[in-house]
């Protein structure tokens, strides 16, 4: 199936038609997936191949000292290869027995709708792509890095992925696009970008944190603020750098226990009673 590709011009594969090409090959293959079929196979490159084998073996080096203890219990349970790309068949039959979610193939980015939308069906909407190799410990855009390596090990732990999916079904409460942006935010602010205090330090547990090389060695030095979703749900972010201001959960319990009751209430008149937008 074809399918066009865009990349901003400030994308380092913009310039390099050979990675163009290699792009729209792979989206191709997630633009063929129908769902109950089998996840078709990407025949990774030797060079896709060792961008995953150098950035994932610095990101285990970094978890260890820097991710929280349920994430690491994730990665555990997962087993991903340190040496090759995964294939998303892999990685979509390790999860389901470990925690019942689906990993999907798609061809790139898709509505946010959509994405969220998906969790409640305990599915997760993955790429397939490799970042260019010119800055392999920097991605524009989620590739199957940040999928994978940040997601997915989430995807593996019973706490997490159940978060996962209470986020889909909240997601699908928010009627108005304003309600859908404040979950958006929130989820960002936590399944992306949360941390939590863990053993008298702070620890990261958001996918976006967890996949990213630089962030995670700097999030300690961001401006560091108290539990509060409305603050989240309300706070404007960049996505094109680190992020200046991060929400600590109390501990692991607290982060359960809170975001989970968050999703659970969520819907449109708890965005217009709290929000009043």
């Amino acid at each position: 199936m074809a399918v066009t590709l865009e990349l901003a011009s400030d994308h380092p594969g913009f310039s390099d038609p050979a990675y163009r090409r290699r792009r729209q090959a792979i989206a191709a293959v997630g633009a063929s997936y129908r769902p109950g079929d089998p996840i078709p196979d990407v025949a990774y490159s030797v060079e896709e191949d060792e961008v995953w084998r150098v950035v994932s073996g610095e990101l285990a080096a970094k978890h260890r000292r820097l991710a929280c203890a349920e994430y690491l219990r994730g990665c555990e349970r997962l087993v991903l290869p340190t040496d090759r790309v995964p294939q998303l068949r892999e990685v979509d039959q390790r999860v389901r027995a470990l925690t019942g979610f689906r990993i999907r193939p798609v061809p790139g980015l898709v509505p946010v709708g959509d994405f969220y939308g998906s969790l409640a069906e305990r599915t997760f909407m993955s790429t397939q792509y490799v970042r260019h190799h010119s800055v392999p410990f920097y991605t524009p855009e989620p590739d199957i890095v940040h999928e994978i390596i940040g997601h997915a090990n989430m995807l593996a732990s019973l706490a997490f992925s159940s978060l996962y999916e209470a986020a889909g079904k909240a997601s699908r409460r928010a009627r108005s696009p304003e309600a859908l942006e404040f979950f958006s935010r929130v989820f960002w602010f936590t399944l992306e970008f949360g941390v939590v205090r863990e053993g008298g330090g702070l620890k990261a547990y958001g996918a976006g944190l967890l996949s990213s090389f630089g962030e995670l060695e700097v999030f300690r030095h961001a401006e560091i603020r108290p539990w509060d979703v409305v603050a989240m749900g309300t706070l404007d972010y960049d996505i094109t750098h680190y992020q200046p201001v991060l929400f600590e959960a109390a501990s692991l319990g607290d982060l359960v226990a809170d975001l989970g009751s968050f999703f659970a209430a969520y819907d449109e008149a708890w965005y217009r009673t709290r929000v009043g937008r």
